[in-house]
């Protein structure tokens, strides 16, 4: 059993033999995460993965079962980088997955410029926060709001760590999507696939997935939207299909 704080405890990933140490008060990783992990394209035998604002650890572990590419990621709170060494540790996974203690802004030389095969992120989502929400906890204002990096930044170091070719995946709020579209094209990423995650039928998509690769040809698929729940609040046999595997 590895250290727990306190508030933390260890659950499981759903679909995988995965376990996950996590906090409500600091960090629990969400369905936007998964399905980002879910949603990727991942060299399966070898490569390189980059992984920014990595929280603690979760889309790398799941991307672990998919792919046997070497993964970094990267994350700007102590705590949570804390976090992610441990459940690397917990997996057995030090031999593919390193985590870096760095704000995406300023990352080291260790990490180098366009060399990824593929970069991911969950960046924070909301552009502004109020006074309550910094003071209840600023380990859980700092990975939803733009307080050390904000979707620019986000997308120009995305667009600088994977290399020529490479794809870059993100998931965001919907009502981004056109900043979103905007910053790679300025930043010489291509939008290639995305796809829209709703609630529940006759509701607004709440999720985006997207990817896209550098210096692609123009020309994006959208893929059918998924829907999380069901009238009788269940899981939709298509999301658990991509959720679960």
């Amino acid at each position: 059993m590895k250290k727990l704080y306190e508030d933390e405890r260890i659950d499981y990933i759903a679909g995988t033999e995965l376990r996950v140490i996590q906090s409500p008060a600091v960090f629990s990783f969400s369905i936007d995460a998964i399905l980002l992990a879910r949603f990727t394209y991942v060299p399966i035998q070898k490569g390189t993965i980059l992984d920014l604002c990595t929280g603690n650890g979760v889309v790398p572990l799941v991307l672990s079962t998919r792919s046997k590419a070497k993964m970094i990621g990267v994350e700007i709170q102590e705590r949570l980088f804390d976090m992610a060494c441990r459940n690397g540790k917990m997996n057995e996974l030090e031999h593919q997955l390193y985590f870096e203690h760095a704000d995406l802004n300023e990352l080291p030389n260790t990490i180098k410029k366009n060399s990824f095969d593929v970069v991911t992120c969950n960046p924070p989502y909301f552009e502004t926060i109020t006074e309550e929400e910094r003071n209840k906890s600023l380990h859980l204002a700092i990975a939803r709001h733009e307080i050390h990096c904000t979707l620019d930044d986000v997308i120009r170091t995305c667009s600088q760590y994977v290399r020529q070719k490479g794809k870059v995946t993100i998931v965001h709020r919907p009502e981004r999507l056109s900043d979103i579209i905007t910053l790679m094209k300025k930043y010489r990423i291509e939008p290639k696939r995305m796809q829209l995650v709703h609630p529940k039928a006759g509701k607004e998509a709440n999720i985006v997935l997207i990817e896209g690769i550098k210096d692609g040809r123009s020309g994006l698929k959208c893929l059918p939207s998924l829907t999380v729940y069901s009238e009788d609040g269940e899981y939709t046999k298509e999301f658990k299909e991509v959720y679960i595997g």
